[in-house]
């Protein structure tokens, strides 16, 4: 099967297509990670994306839906230099192949990522269009590419939330949770520490968690633009003061619009698994998982009784806010880890029972 993939700029790179025949649309993004394929195809944040990893091999270990981050595949299409076929993992259950096919996505192989890598690195994330079938068309790609809506026109929480409440019995505090495009993960980390979790839809209202009663308000991640999730950042308006909240990744972004900053989109985004973030309270760094193309606007926090807490020490981003005399914490990568280290599982949730309990 033949493949194209076409930017908005003219470009245009040919392969060999695997997955499904189709045409897909979006922003085209790359990872860095060498591992973790499972989980970043099945991350709602990547939802509106075509997905290219600048690692050269992906699928040799196979997929398990265990580790998947949510139901099915959520970024639009794959691009890859390599995707093998005969995996080799005693936990393989698929290959990559397979894996598109059954979720009726295209993917690209026989790309140079590295070279397309570097073109977003220079000119910025671009939008693309990606064709598999018998025949494909690079002019009609790159023409799509550009008629492709911006990812801050598109609404794209609305694809990813949860369509209705949902209850996680635990025997400990209760949590109401706004799924923006929340990670099972983030919720695994949530239950092993025992917390009672109702995780709610993204318009939610303040009225609607007022009937669970929760001790603490947590904002999951989630993809696109946080300009765009209006009704979660008139719900932490509303409640800041009234109960803990907490956020992490698009959740952070929102808190900080609620309490009177700004966001912005990044030239191409933080996507990988070995972000370095130092925390200004201790001086330590973190090794993190990041998965986002906005972030808050530091200069915009003067005046604000935000406080900034960390920070990426490859670009000085924003990483992490608090606003302390409100009850406030949250933070811009994915201590949830999954993939990606695990430096700031512990400490991230371990903050939330404290904050809960005392």
């Amino acid at each position: 099967m033949d493949a194209v993939i076409g930017l908005e700029d003219g470009t245009t790179v040919y392969g060999e297509g695997f997955g499904i025949e189709g045409v897909v649309c979006g922003e085209l993004v790359f990872t860095t990670q060498f591992t973790g394929y499972e989980e970043a195809l099945t991350d709602p944040s990547y939802s509106g994306q075509i997905l290219m990893f600048a690692y050269p091999l992906i699928g040799n270990y196979g997929l398990n839906p265990d580790t998947f981050q949510s139901e099915r595949m959520q970024a639009e299409g794959l691009v890859v230099r390599e995707a093998c076929d005969h995996p080799s993992s005693h936990r393989s259950l698929n290959s990559i192949h397979d894996f598109l096919e059954s979720e009726r996505k295209p993917g690209i192989a026989g790309v140079d990522t590295r070279a397309l890598t570097i073109k977003i690195r220079e000119h910025g994330t671009l939008k693309a269009c990606l064709m598999t079938g018998k025949t494909v068309d690079g002019s009609r790609a790159v023409e799509l590419a550009c008629r492709e809506q911006e990812i801050s026109e598109l609404d794209l929480i609305s694809r990813v939330t949860c369509k209705r409440m949902y209850h996680i019995e635990g025997d400990g505090k209760r949590i109401a949770v706004i799924d923006l495009g929340i990670k099972n993960n983030i919720l695994k980390s949530l239950m092993r520490r025992k917390l009672d979790i109702f995780v709610f839809p993204a318009d939610s209202k303040a009225s609607d968690l007022e009937s669970v009663n929760p001790d603490l308000l947590l904002l999951s991640n989630g993809p696109g633009d946080p300009k765009q999730a209006k009704a979660a950042i008139r719900l932490v308006s509303e409640l800041a003061g009234s109960l803990p909240i907490a956020g992490i990744c698009l959740g952070h972004q929102v808190i900080a619009r609620a309490l009177g900053a700004d966001t912005y989109k990044l030239k191409f985004g933080h996507r990988g698994a070995n972000q370095p973030v130092k925390n200004l309270r201790d001086g330590k760094v973190y090794i993190t998982s990041q998965n986002h193309g906005f972030a808050v606007d530091g200069d915009s926090i003067e005046g604000t009784e935000i406080k900034i807490t960390q920070i990426n020490t490859n670009d000085e981003t924003v990483e992490g806010i608090a606003c302390p005399y409100l009850n406030i914490f949250c933070v811009q990568y994915h201590p949830e880890a999954h993939p990606g280290p695990r430096d700031t599982e512990a400490w991230f949730f371990n903050q939330i029972v404290d904050v809960i309990e005392n």
